[in-house]
């Protein structure tokens, strides 16, 4: 079966994607007739090195993401996988000899087709009398025993795209910008690893890939690699990856010891996630710097691409102060990335947290009767939650991810964890606020940035009374900021109908003569029906709001847990004979 993939035509998918680019970017251009991009800016280069990439298509956004004052000046494309036709090839010499340029320099990956699609372009360039020189990049550090095919080239390439680039930009001469190229190329490795394979539009994955494994050195056009290993952490593979890249027996090793000043490229080959890719990069940067190895500057982004291959592949260059200072040339390029020009081994990666500003002391004493009260009405709060965990899940699954029942787990487990530490406040404010703290940090997704506002807010009116009509003003404090930020209002088939519909029933502890238990009790059973009343609602807000009235005939679940929190107060109270 082929993968799906979005595109208007297997055939032109190459020349699409390659317009797409040119429309969007007006410092691009095509060569009629040819899949070729140049610099919009061609007689500016008059007497200056030209710069020619390119190979097949699938790399995005290598290789006309590249192109730009200070890196490339023009790409040939092939199709998805293929190299590119002599005749485009020798089309785009053409094109920049005749703007002026004093020659050109073709920077080629080393695989069979281009070298020979490029050397043919070469040969019949310099037939026309046209200066023009080639070099073949292979930073390939997978195989152990040299090839006779040599090393391939792979995203390391787009390191010699800048430090050539940035060498012509500077008026070098053709011959000198080929010596410096290939000095660096000697001092450079890539390694790669999948998770995945990938697929030219059309056709089916290039190789198949069980679920524990991954492959090890595989080359981007979805060639095997030298073998497959078990699915590891990211450190791990990581350090398989440095292992065998930096290993003295490899014959294609990168020299790097302790001491070492690298270029870190950290590449995205397609399909691997942003998330993942920053713990990769974290990984590497680790690695490296706990073997004594100074890392002058970290790219991590999508470079050259293996279409939509899950994996990553790590390059080190070698560098002293000359060679960053090319690397850190100004270029209009729009693939390239913007990074500081400093180092990264050695900079502060973190600062101290700011200090909480001090509370005032609690005038009751911790451990005293109003904390020993407080702790077992938060102990029966927690042994509800725990045992509603799968019946919440369940009625989750039905318009959620099917983890409210999880989230208020976790927020009861953090509690009693809190308890075990030591008594809670006695002080009603201050035991809100700490609640709110400690379910904003524990309690995750937005029941507990919920419930931390609500507690936040409801904390502020107990600060100055703490009688049966400041806790229904805290109520009323706690049911705004809801309202205020989670933008529910009661009918919403949300948490907030259950607490709406207590805070109603608190109202009564404003007047003289409230007692505690009755009005409590009352506001309860309201809660319960509130929670019940939102199986026929229709949803207002939230994820079930985007989910048809029909498919939600269960009551919510923010509403059923919350109505159980109620519950769980006031028998916890009147087990204490309040």
């Amino acid at each position: 079966m082929t993968s799906k993939k979005l595109v208007n035509s297997v055939v032109g998918c190459a020349e699409d994607a390659l317009a797409g680019l040119v429309a969007s970017n007006p410092g691009l251009q095509l060569l009629q007739g040819h899949r070729v991009a140049l610099r919009s800016d061609l007689d500016s280069l008059k007497g200056r090195v030209a710069l020619l990439s390119g190979g097949g298509s699938g790399h995005e956004p290598a290789h006309a993401g590249f192109i730009g004052k200070g890196m490339l000046t023009g790409i040939i494309a092939g199709a998805v996988f293929t190299s590119p036709a002599v005749g485009s090839i020798l089309a785009a010499i053409r094109a920049v000899a005749q703007a002026g340029t004093v020659g050109t320099l073709l920077i080629v990956k080393n695989y069979t087709g281009d070298r020979l699609n490029f050397g043919l372009a070469r040969e019949q360039a310099r037939a026309e009398g046209i200066p023009v020189e080639m070099v073949v990049i292979g930073d390939d550090s997978a195989f152990t025993v040299l090839k006779k095919a040599g090393r391939r080239g792979l995203c390391g390439t787009v390191l010699i795209h800048k430090v050539a680039g940035a060498l012509a930009e500077a008026g070098m001469g053709l011959e000198e910008i080929i010596e410096l190229v290939n000095a660096v190329a000697k001092a450079m490795g890539t390694l790669g690893v999948s998770l995945s394979s990938c697929s030219v539009p059309g056709s089916r994955p290039t190789f198949e890939l069980a679920a524990g494994e991954v492959e090890l050195g595989l080359g981007i056009h979805g060639e095997a690699g030298v073998r497959r290993v078990k699915m590891a952490t990211a450190d791990e593979i990581v350090m398989l990856m440095l292992d065998h890249m930096t290993n003295a027996s490899n014959v294609s090793r990168v020299p790097v010891k302790p001491g070492s000043s690298v270029v870190l490229m950290v590449n995205n080959l397609g399909g691997l996630s942003f998330l993942e890719l920053g713990i990769v990069a974290d990984a590497a940067i680790r690695c490296l710097e706990g073997r004594g190895v100074h890392i002058a500057r970290a790219l991590v982004g999508t470079f050259m691409s293996a279409l939509e291959m899950r994996g990553v592949s790590l390059t080190l260059l070698l560098a002293d102060e000359s060679l960053l200072r090319l690397i850190d040339a100004e270029t209009t390029a729009t693939a390239w990335p913007h990074m500081p020009k400093v180092s990264v081994t050695g900079w502060t990666r973190s600062r101290p947290a700011p200090i909480a500003p001090p509370e005032a002391p609690d005038t009751a004493a911790a451990g005293g009767v109003a904390s020993q009260r407080a702790a077992r009405v938060l102990e029966q709060v927690c042994t509800t939650l725990l045992g509603l965990e799968e019946s919440l899940n369940a009625l989750d699954r039905a318009a959620g991810d099917g983890d409210c029942g999880t989230t208020h787990s976790r927020a009861a487990r953090a509690i009693q964890g809190w308890l075990e530490e030591g008594p809670p406040p006695a002080s009603p404010a201050r035991l809100l606020s700490s609640l709110s703290v400690l379910l904003l940090e524990k309690m995750g997704g937005s029941s507990g940035a919920l419930y931390g506002l609500f507690l936040t807010a409801a904390a502020q009116p107990l600060k100055a009374k703490t009688d049966l009509a400041a806790w229904s003003a805290a109520m009323d404090a706690g049911l705004d900021a809801m309202q205020k930020y989670g933008k529910a209002a009661p009918g919403d088939r949300t948490m907030l109908d259950s607490l709406w519909a207590v805070g109603q029933e608190l109202q009564a502890w404003k007047y003289p003569g409230a007692d505690l238990l009755p009005v409590l009790t009352k506001a309860v059973e309201s809660a319960a029906a509130a929670a019940e009343a939102t199986r026929t609602m229709e949803a207002g807000a939230g994820r079930a709001s985007y989910i048809s009235s029909a498919q939600l005939d269960q009551p919510d679940p923010g509403a059923v847990a919350a109505a159980a929190i109620f519950r769980a107060i006031l028998e916890a109270l009147e087990g204490q004979g309040v």
